[in-house]
């Protein structure tokens, strides 16, 4: 996208984000949704495809080009993003990095269009941010494959057509290396999704448990030419993943800061406003700090990405960092707001809520550790 068609693009986004999205946050915290109004209104802005190639039907931004979209997202409740970020995100990603090109132009128009939606079927009650022990398995039946089992944590699972489970095709003693993914239809036999989770925050954002039993799928629904390659498809589409959550942190970081500083700055104590209180603006530093950072770090990560120099480090990185950062720029900002910080009348005690779920979701924070260490030792070694 050309430079100044993007600028005009990223506008529109921030517009619509700081003026409509805003103002339905307390609509969606109530209802546990996001108003048709504003899902159809991000369809018309393309948000359901921006990172779905162009020969698709999508914006096919870069990955530079997608962190600072989510960055403008991130202004709002995270819900909002959840609502197409599975088709851009984890779930459709999968499709274009391994589908043959007929799964593409099958699957990947409709969801750039908000047509469909597709969720990402990984996680299992035993295996969450490792996938390599789950238990779900595929076994080939002549022409089709059966699949068993179940899932848990499915963001959109309950307004999905199309899920992208991970199964195994071997056995579990091979541990990654015989997981496979399927295109599944939500409305074939045998797939039954739950009631939705009752969450702690990032209400509107729906997660339920999917049950597989003895659900029938075309051989053609292996996405990919061969068995085996699920489990490269869902590292690569989570280290993609991972770096968009860190800019959406970043963008939440900056609507604390701004919620911190207009408290502060308008309400007093003792005669005094609270942003002339030394320690409140130690609080603020710390979090504009924190947050500079994080924005350097993601940009500086999605430059690598874009030339391929590091898709695998950085990502985790810049998610650790970003994540746990916003987590300690919520906390303070409720400690800006005082007492008030506590009631569920102001944004930022929402914001509280919603930020743990960045330590978790995508790979916990310990994971990422993990993956920073090895790559390290294996780079030091090489």
């Amino acid at each position: 996208m050309e430079p100044d068609e993007f600028t005009s693009v990223l506008e529109a986004v921030r517009a619509f984000v700081r003026k409509e999205v805003v103002a339905a946050e307390d609509e969606i915290e109530e209802t546990d949704k996001i108003p048709e109004r504003l899902r159809r209104k991000a369809a018309e802005m393309g948000l359901f495809g921006y990172a779905i190639p162009e020969e698709y039907g999508g914006l096919g931004f870069s990955m530079s080009e997608e962190v600072r979209l989510a960055m403008e997202l991130g202004w709002t409740t995270p819900s909002f993003r959840s609502m197409f970020g599975t088709n851009n995100g984890i779930a459709g990603q999968v499709l274009v990095n391994c589908g043959t090109e007929r799964q593409k132009d099958a699957y990947l128009p409709a969801l750039a269009g908000g047509e469909q939606i597709a969720s990402f079927a990984l996680t299992e009650p035993e295996a969450g941010s490792d996938p390599s022990g789950l238990t779900t398995r595929a076994a080939r039946d002549g022409d089709d494959y059966v699949i068993n089992g179940q899932k848990r944590f499915i963001t959109n699972a309950i307004w999905a057509d199309l899920l992208m489970v991970f199964a195994r095709t071997g056995d579990v003693s091979e541990g990654a290396r015989n997981i496979s993914v399927f295109v599944v239809p939500t409305g074939a036999d045998g797939v039954r999704i739950g009631p939705k989770d009752h969450k702690m925050g990032q209400r509107g954002a729906v997660t339920s448990e999917i049950f597989f039993d003895d659900v029938r799928v075309p051989a053609e629904n292996l996405i990919g030419e061969v068995e085996g390659e699920g489990f490269s498809a869902a590292m690569r589409s989570l280290a993609k993943g991972r770096l968009h959550i860190a800019a959406l942190t970043v963008g939440l970081a900056d609507r604390l800061i701004d919620e911190s500083l207009r408290h502060a700055t308008t309400n007093g104590q003792g005669g005094q406003k609270l942003a002339e209180f030394q320690l409140v603006q130690a609080m603020l530093a710390d979090s504009r700090t924190e947050a500079y950072a994080g924005r350097a770090m993601v940009l500086e990560a999605a430059r690598s990405w874009d030339d391929g120099s590091d898709r695998r480090l950085a990502p985790s990185m810049c998610k650790l960092f970003c994540a746990e950062a916003v987590d300690r720029i919520a906390d303070r900002a409720v400690q800006v707001h005082g007492g008030l910080g506590y009631m569920r009348e102001v944004p930022v005690e929402r914001f509280y809520r919603d930020a743990r779920l960045f330590r978790l979701y995508e790979g916990t924070s310990e994971i990422q550790k993990l993956i920073i260490a090895k790559q390290m030792i294996k780079g030091f070694e090489a």
